[in-house]
């Protein structure tokens, strides 16, 4: 190479500044940017922190390891939906069947498992099968027939809740066994020492991750960010997933005694169902030519389409992916109540899962998303119904709570609203 070309080759290759000078540089871009408008899933954390202060200061046992247990289990129905609404709303759809296809699909798994004698495996199988086909189903009425997706998940919302009542019949709701996989799921622990090995396995691939990018952009002859900035985003999450390992370390069993000396200790089996379903449905939205196609056709469906993608594929995939969610998520409330209810998934189950996922950071208009949206946003709506419960009590108390999470909610709409003035203006 030439004297006369290598001094314009430099410039994008040079090494970026470490220490403690690049940390502070990259926070002042990092709030540069968020002054642009990119915020990100920054309105969810500090309202996650500020209304967990709160709540923690007004209640005394709030952040204690049983009510903590108690917020992840009752969050994780909802982080589980919201994910799956994350991919409809990334292309500006909704889904209002999400809550009802749940409990469809739990509701025949349950039938299967109890009055036809399948295995839980079994059933498990068919009811995850069955949302993913009615996924496609509306998919396919969307991309194909051109029907608008309110009106078609309206219509199965209602109908799947009829469909759900003939298969449960007069009963009201069909009881798992005790001993099933299924129940162990939301009502068993991870033991002890695996918690901390899927802890470290947990933090050691994420800064594999995180390197590995940064390498390849640098071969690459690209820009990369310092290792000191994934240094310490390692050891943030290093020590919050440490603090939540110790603190479900702790054994919460409230009736223990002289008699009786069962231990509640370690994660619940959810939380590793929920690691492995953000890792993966994350990687397929960042890492994925799949995962670009989505976004593209979000922010412009007329320039994706002009671009070689196949948008009605793509259009259909997210339905099949939603619905698909949602099965898993009615076999994890299933799990919590140990039963499968005439009513599963009616009610206000589908606004719980859009409102964390819009709390989250999630746009209902389209292009802006992602998976960590729905964890994020389905802890500040678990947060803001378990503090509620236990602040207020009285015949009224469950009132206060949904106006509570509806003006969250409200909120966080409007929010997203003014961010998208700003970054068009």
């Amino acid at each position: 190479m030439s004297a006369q070309t290598d001094h314009l080759v430099k410039p994008d290759r040079a090494e970026p500044v470490e220490g403690f000078g690049a940390l502070s540089a990259y926070i002042r871009d990092y709030l540069a940017r968020v002054r642009g408008g990119e915020l990100g899933s920054i309105p969810a954390m500090v309202g996650l922190i500020v209304i967990t202060v709160v709540f923690a200061v007004v209640h005394q046992g709030f952040l204690s390891a049983y009510n903590i247990e108690a917020l992840v289990i009752q969050a994780a129905p909802i982080i589980v939906m919201a994910m799956g609404l994350v991919f409809v709303l990334l292309l500006g759809e909704i889904d209002l069947s999400a809550g009802t296809t749940g409990g469809l699909c739990s509701a025949i798994m349950a039938v299967l498992m109890i009055r036809h004698g399948a295995p839980w495996w079994l059933g498990l199988l068919i009811g995850l099968g069955v949302g993913v086909l009615i996924g496609l189903g509306i998919g396919w009425l969307r991309a194909r027939v051109g029907v608008p997706s309110f009106v078609i998940t309206l219509a199965t919302f209602l109908a799947f809740q009829g469909v759900t009542l003939i298969l449960i019949g007069g009963q009201g709701a069909v009881t798992l066994p005790a001993d099933s996989p299924i129940i162990k799921l939301e009502n068993s622990f991870v033991p002890l020492w695996l918690g901390w090995v899927l802890w470290a396995l947990f933090v050691i691939g994420y800064a594999a991750v995180k390197v590995n990018d940064a390498l390849g952009r640098q071969r690459s002859g690209l820009s990369r960010p310092p290792f000191t900035v994934i240094a310490a985003k390692v050891v943030v999450l290093a020590a919050l997933g440490a603090a939540f390992t110790y603190e479900m370390g702790i054994n919460r069993n409230l009736s223990a005694n002289a008699f009786f000396s069962n231990k509640a200790q370690g994660m619940p089996w959810v939380v590793v169902l929920l690691v492995i379903l953000f890792a993966g449905w994350h990687f397929i939205l960042s890492r994925t030519p799949y995962g670009r196609h989505v976004y593209a056709v979000g922010g412009n469906e007329e320039a994706s389409r002009r671009a070689g993608i196949v948008v009605s594929r793509i259009r259909i995939s997210v339905f099949a992916i939603c619905s698909g969610m949602a099965a898993v998520s009615g076999v994890v409330a299933a799990s919590l109540l140990q039963s499968v209810q005439s009513n599963a998934g009616a009610g206000n189950t589908l606004l719980l899962a859009v409102g964390a996922a819009v709390i989250g950071g999630t746009s209902l208009f389209g292009g802006h998303g992602r998976v960590i949206d729905a964890v994020l946003g389905g802890l500040v709506v678990a947060v803001i119904i378990n503090g509620m419960s236990d602040l207020i009590q009285g015949a009224n108390s469950a009132g206060y709570e949904w106006i509570v999470t509806g003006a969250v909610l409200l909120l966080a709409a409007g929010f997203d609203a003014v961010v998208r003035r700003t970054r068009a203006s």
